[in-house]
């Protein structure tokens, strides 16, 4: 079981360092548990389980598969993906270090720049002159090791914990997102983190644990405990765009594109707010101008399917059942990639992916798109092109 979160803790220390008095207000509010925070804590400690065992520091009977809540063969499979990246790293410092070191799960101590904080490392592997430090996201919302404070107060606190075994010269943060088939890593040297913890971590912290500091919305708003109430956010999204008598009836071309910088941020906060009333409506608030009612009904089901069977039999009907050949994940699984890929890889097909607008900062090529006037302004076809 994890420890409890700290009040500047490493897994929040992306909003409360950009947004200070964030720290002391969500604080005011439990900590909700969800589906996902559960399925995540779960696969965390299966993940560790096999890590463990594949070092032999347990057996089988350690194995926690039976008393999981969300354990299905999705989770079984990402979870050995992530024990064997981990034991891969681990391999690669043996490659450089007679004796590494490897650290699954635990708590680490970075309240030498931020009071009283510590959070839960998932792995850690150091060898000589550099550290690895791994953190496991089950979770679908793409996460980048770039600029990440959670790993950068990680491989800090594991700094001040271990770096005087070895002669530790830079760090390599790593982050495993399996549902995402994403690795990324960043790394940084030792002078780099510490100067970042002076120059960044420590001022931010101390206005933190203070309740002070400016409030701050953008996209480290997401998980925040009152980012449905905030007025700072709220007051952010309606500013957008100021109404004025001199300005023309349509937006301009960079208002659209400021609005359209926003917008995913404004869908997330319009649906923060939305689950935030409908919660508190579920409790007994009374908002204003609404009420709850009876949403449409749920889709139909049968209540015992070996009754239908039943029934359908007596009536005369045999042919009832469908076959269908399996998904190709669940294929992929039950021959292994490598058989999968040489049994059936010609047979695999993979649509384009669907035109998306994002900012020019994100990795892609553009898509080259004529226009009407581009098409009809082209020299005709002459018959001998025919």
């Amino acid at each position: 079981m994890r420890a409890a979160h700290a009040l500047l803790s490493a897994s929040s220390a992306q909003r409360w360092i950009r947004c200070p008095p964030s720290a002391r207000l969500s604080a005011t509010k439990a900590d909700r548990s969800t589906k996902f925070s559960e399925e995540g804590t779960e696969a965390h400690e299966l993940g560790c389980f096999k890590v463990k065992q594949s070092l032999g520091l347990v057996g089988k009977e350690a194995d926690p598969t039976s008393t999981l809540k969300y354990f299905t063969s999705e989770m079984d499979a990402h979870t050995t993906d992530y024990a064997v990246f981990v034991l891969e790293l681990f391999d690669k410092a043996h490659d450089a270090c007679r004796e590494p070191m490897l650290i699954l799960e635990e708590k680490l101590d970075y309240s030498r720049w931020a009071q009283e904080g510590f959070g839960t490392v998932d792995a850690l592997v150091i060898a000589d002159s550099t550290m690895y430090v791994c953190d496991f996201k089950f979770g679908a919302n793409l996460v980048s090791a770039e600029d990440n404070a959670q790993l950068r107060l990680y491989a800090l606190a594991a700094l001040e914990t271990y770096g005087y075994l070895y002669d530790i010269e830079k760090v390599c943060m790593c982050i495993f997102q399996p549902r995402r088939e994403h690795i990324s890593m960043s790394v940084k040297s030792v002078v780099e983190l510490y100067e970042w913890a002076e120059t960044v971590v420590k001022p931010a912290a101390e206005l933190a644990y203070a309740g002070e500091g400016s409030f701050c919305p953008g996209e480290h708003c997401t998980y925040c405990r009152v980012a449905a109430e905030c007025r700072a956010r709220a007051e952010h999204f309606q500013e957008t765009v100021q109404k004025s008598d001199t300005e023309p009836v349509l937006l301009t071309d960079i208002e659209i594109s400021e609005l359209l910088s926003k917008l995913d941020g404004f869908i997330s906060w319009a649906k923060s707010v939305q689950d935030f009333a409908f919660s508190a409506a579920l409790k007994g608030k009374q908002w204003p101008g609404f009420k709850l009612v009876a949403g449409r009904q749920g889709n139909r089901s049968f209540s015992d399917k070996k009754a239908v069977e039943a029934a359908a039999l007596e009536a005369g009907y045999s042919d009832i059942y469908k076959k269908d050949i399996l998904n190709l994940t669940d294929l992929e699984r039950l021959f292994g990639k490598d058989n999968f890929k040489t049994i059936f890889g010609n047979f695999v097909t993979r649509a384009p992916g669907k035109p998306t607008l994002v900012p020019e900062s994100v990795k892609g090529t553009a898509i080259q798109i004529q226009t009407a006037a581009e098409i009809f302004s082209a020299e005709p076809i002459s018959e001998e092109d025919i």
